[in-house]
């Protein structure tokens, strides 16, 4: 069986080093908020080029934080609108809906399943005060594009970086260092992952970054004063510990996502294959995710399934479809539900042998409709 993701294969790479350093933190007799998370956090902020990170328990707090630090700072207000893609994992709009502020659906790129920025300004209204961008399967966005319609009409952009650790535009700016703030999301399968729930926060904003802190630190800047009612929402000391170890090899695992991707694209030939679409800047995508479409998907997992090979759909149900979000569910945004219906995820990471790329390709070129189901 060609796993879609071996997590543990991934750590094993990593394994004398991390066990040192959770040895390290044991011995240290300090397990929350010690020099693991500061060394982390100071590591992750140069890595990003940003001038602060703040480490959270989780990706979705990451955002949840950036939105609620922009209320108490007077910049976002309940009932604001935030524009977010509406292909998108529905972390990205839960932070938003979880400040009483209101998402505002803008379909992507059918080439780049990004946002669209060429939809963005029919959007805008006058109680829209920020974007939520999501650099979906490791690919940015067109930031370029998006600051620009931003600093017209006076948004906050936010990046949702949790699938794109290390992606950089041709300028040097890598994803968390794109806009007045980002989420990361350090969960395992992560192109940084850790051995549980992690994730940080990055910005430039002096401000933000010392509200964002006070927080997720039951809101207290001093043990037992509070200036928020805020939570507990802290990076685990274990957690940073492994991510110190693992930071140091993240760009060399990016490259060899890359390859494999590479070989994926030149190799796969097949009509009722429709590939991802190459960015023009190969650094700007790290390949979190390998999604082709298809149709008929039910039948083409099943053929993978039979042959031997995983795979994931990310993500069956759009946003607007969830129950969750009930008082959507007759919208229509055809560019995601087309995305939704076909979309799925052939296997790549930084231990996959050659020999299972190649056989996933000969398999995908060997894919018929009729050869299942008949």
């Amino acid at each position: 069986m060609i796993k879609f993701l071996d997590v543990l294969e991934i750590n094993k790479k990593h394994e004398a080093d991390i066990k040192e350093a959770i040895n390290k933190v044991f011995d240290s007799g300090w397990y929350i908020q010690g020099e693991s998370v500061k060394e982390f956090e100071k590591k992750y902020a140069a890595y990003c080029g940003s001038k602060h990170c703040i480490g959270v328990a989780n990706g979705l707090d990451a955002l949840v934080l950036i939105m609620r630090a922009y209320k108490e700072l007077g910049i976002f207000e309940e009932g604001d609108e935030i524009l977010v893609p509406s292909n998108t994992y529905i972390a990205s709009i839960l932070a938003i809906s979880q400040n009483q502020l209101k998402p505002v659906l803008v379909e992507p790129d059918i080439s780049s399943f990004n946002i669209d920025p060429s939809l963005i300004e029919q959007a805008i209204t006058p109680k829209t005060k920020g974007i939520l961008v999501v650099h979906l399967y490791g690919q940015l966005a067109d930031m370029e594009s998006i600051n620009r319609i931003a600093e017209k009409h006076h948004l906050k952009v936010i990046e949702d970086g949790a699938q794109s650790h290390g992606a950089m535009q041709q300028n040097g700016k890598k994803s968390g260092n794109l806009s007045h703030a980002s989420g990361h999301s350090f969960y395992p399968g992560k192109n940084l992952g850790a051995l549980g729930d992690g994730g940080a926060v990055t910005t430039n904003d002096d401000e933000l970054a010392v509200t964002i802190r006070a927080l997720g630190n039951y809101g207290s800047h001093k043990k037992y004063y509070n200036i928020y009612a805020g939570v507990n929402s802290r990076l685990d000391e274990l957690q940073a510990a492994i991510l110190n170890t693992k930071l140091a090899s993240l760009d060399q695992e990016n490259e060899y996502r890359r390859k494999i991707a590479e070989r994926y694209l030149e190799g796969i030939k097949n009509e009722q294959i429709v590939l991802p679409v190459i960015a023009a800047n190969k650094e700007g995508h790290v390949w979190h995710l390998f999604v082709i479409r298809v149709k008929e998907r039910e039948k083409f997992q099943q053929y993978l399934n039979e042959n031997g090979v995983q795979s994931v759909i990310h993500y069956p149900v759009p946003p607007h479809k969830q129950q969750a979000y009930k008082e959507w569910n007759d919208l229509t945004y055809p560019i995601s539900e087309l995305i939704h219906q076909e979309v799925i995820s052939l296997p790549i990471s930084p231990v996959m042998p050659d020999d299972e790329v190649m056989e996933v390709i000969s398999l995908l070129n060997r894919y018929k409709t009729n050869v299942v189901g008949n």
